[in-house]
């Protein structure tokens, strides 16, 4: 009851001390799809002294208006603040701490290009799901049997397509001897998907890279063979990671990742689940400052 930020506790919370050079800026679901902004330091490491803000909503104007009540000279010290892809994130992150690099966490980079490989595998399912339902359609126009299409490995094609999520999502030399079996029926079938897979691998491979500009060279030449592939998909990954490429490039300075800021949401969403969900938000709140602030 004689909590300091009780009043203001549901629109924001504000802890100056805990700032430091290297920030994450990340947002999560408190409660009934609410979603709040938080923005963590990475030396807090998810315990004491880790959370500098938690503001209501993902509005910019919000989280600036938040964040500038940190005095400047403090704000003016942080060198990095990393975050998702959001444009929003990146524009407040920018107001906020006018000295810092912005870099774009790799993983979400990553995760973009993958949804697209993933969207290609999913319209042939689609394609596969209706190809399967006119031919049983037909069966029955003709009172034949209809006799399904099956894989050496036992599969049919939708259920190749859909057993195929998760070996796409690793690279060949993780893969057991049935997803090997696997992706070579699904490849030789879907020669496009071989080929988006392969796109993947090599967009991956380019994190590998040692230098800034050895990076920028790679990327630029995987643009011209995503564009060559002629995917809808991944002409639309490029052109969002081209709009990016410098906050994505920043990553190979320090090489610093977004991880702490989703363990850190990790934590308040497994909080929230051994509570049972959240019915008193600012009670809530007060428990995250005392084990976060």
């Amino acid at each position: 009851m004689e909590w300091d930020q009780k009043e203001h506790a549901e629109d924001y919370l504000i802890y100056p001390k805990n700032i430091g050079y290297y920030l994450s800026l990340d947002e999560t679901s408190l409660s009934k799809g609410e979603i709040y902004t938080y923005l963590t330091n990475k030396l807090g490491k998810g315990k004491k002294c880790t959370l500098i803000a938690s503001i209501k909503g993902t509005r910019s104007v919000d989280i600036i208006k938040t964040i500038n009540k940190i005095p400047l000279e403090q704000r003016k010290k942080v060198k990095e603040v990393t975050l998702d892809m959001a444009s929003n994130m990146e524009s407040a992150a920018r107001m906020s701490f006018p000295n810092a690099m912005i870099t774009t966490d790799h993983f979400h980079v990553i995760r973009l290009v993958m949804d697209a490989l993933q969207h290609v595998r999913i319209k042939h399912r689609w394609n596969a799901l209706e190809q399967e339902n006119k031919a049983i359609k037909e069966a029955k126009e003709t009172n034949k049997r209809h006799k399904p299409i099956v894989f050496k490995n036992g599969d049919s094609p939708k259920q190749l397509l859909a057993r195929s999520r998760f070996i796409l999502a690793k690279r060949e030399e993780q893969w057991t001897v049935n997803q090997s079996n696997r992706a070579i029926i699904l490849f030789r079938n879907y020669p496009d998907i071989e080929k988006a897979y392969r796109l993947v691998i090599a967009f991956r491979n380019s994190y590998n890279s040692s230098t800034k500009a050895q990076a920028h060279y790679r990327f630029n030449n995987w643009f011209k063979e995503a564009e060559e592939l002629k995917i809808l998909e991944f002409n639309t990954a490029v052109n969002t990671i081209r709009n990016k490429i410098e906050t994505i490039l920043n990553y190979f300075v320090s090489r610093n990742t977004n991880a702490n800021a989703e363990s850190f949401n990790a934590k308040i969403k497994l909080f929230r689940a051994n509570l049972r969900g959240v019915k008193d938000t600012k009670f809530f709140l007060y428990r995250l400052e005392k084990l976060f602030a």
